[in-house]
């Protein structure tokens, strides 16, 4: 049996986007939810079109989901870290409650959103050990006075390592189901397979339950990553060199060229290679 990586946008929308019961679990294991408050039900909203960014335009997917009590949920599977990303969470996460009201209605009827941010990459350079961050409005001197309303939660997915976080089981299965399955899995945990749960999400990435052009997306998917992590990389040399936002910018101008004779060399096909870069055909094959 061969297994698709649950993190690609094909897999992650199967798995949590057409499938209630799992993100609710998967809601209830990873956010920050007093007992009594979990999540028993839930609906799922639009998802709102990513706005065009050269560098990510592909690494992001998210799910979208409303309990019963009213409470909003995004999920978002992010594959490329990037300076401005608490920044871009902040403000979906904003735009997710302000949407709640229209414009006369009573402020008492707004209900939380929890935004719960799943990193394939570390950020937190100096927080060797801390895998999980939680942001919520504070009181900077007394701590337990809260403005509820926000909370953002990131998971650095590499830092976590399940032998350290035992006492979350459902938690510590969700993650290791992130991180452990994928094309090279040949033998799935049998901690997976005797969870009702995630026994239904593993069979959800059975390759052969999808069809020959979704495996196509599948594949194009990863290269494409590929190529942004390229182009991020190229891109934030230069612009150690010249100035963040400057450099980033005549990096990627500048880059775009060499990174793409280095995947025509790899042979990655010439219409990914144009997707990727923006380059034209004839510019690709002149390279």
């Amino acid at each position: 049996m061969r297994y698709l990586d649950p993190k690609a946008d094909l897999t992650f929308k199967r798995v949590f986007g057409e499938h209630p019961d799992l993100v609710m679990s998967f809601l209830n294991a990873l956010l920050p939810l007093s007992p009594g408050q979990e999540v028993t039900e839930i609906e799922y909203l639009p998802v709102e079109l990513v706005p065009d960014n050269p560098l990510r335009k592909n690494s992001i997917v998210d799910v979208r989901c409303r309990d019963n009590q009213g409470r909003i949920f995004l999920v978002e599977m992010q594959m490329i870290w990037s300076s401005e990303f608490k920044q871009r969470v902040l403000f979906n996460a904003s735009k997710a409650y302000v949407r709640q009201l229209d414009t006369g209605e009573n402020y008492e009827l707004l209900q939380p959103v929890y935004s719960l941010n799943l990193v394939n990459d570390i950020f937190e350079l100096d927080l060797d050990d801390e895998f999980y961050h939680y942001y919520r409005l504070v009181h900077t001197e007394h701590t337990e006075k809260v403005i509820e309303g926000l909370h953002l939660v990131f998971v650095e997915l590499p830092k976590f390592t399940p032998q350290n976080y035992s006492e979350k089981k459902m938690q510590v299965l969700w993650l290791r189901y992130l991180t452990e399955i994928n094309e090279r899995t040949r033998e799935v945990p049998k901690e997976f397979l005797a969870n009702p749960e995630l026994k239904k999400a593993v069979k959800a990435l059975e390759e052969s339950a999808f069809t020959d052009a979704q495996l196509a997306g599948y594949e194009k998917f990863w290269d494409i990553i590929s190529v942004e992590k390229t182009l991020f990389s190229s891109a934030e040399r230069r612009g150690m060199r010249k100035g963040l936002e400057e450099g980033i910018k005549e990096g990627i101008k500048e880059g775009k060229k060499e990174v793409a004779r280095s995947l025509k060399m790899a042979g990655i096909p010439t219409a990914i290679i144009m997707e990727s870069t923006g380059l034209s055909e004839i510019e690709i094959e002149d390279l």
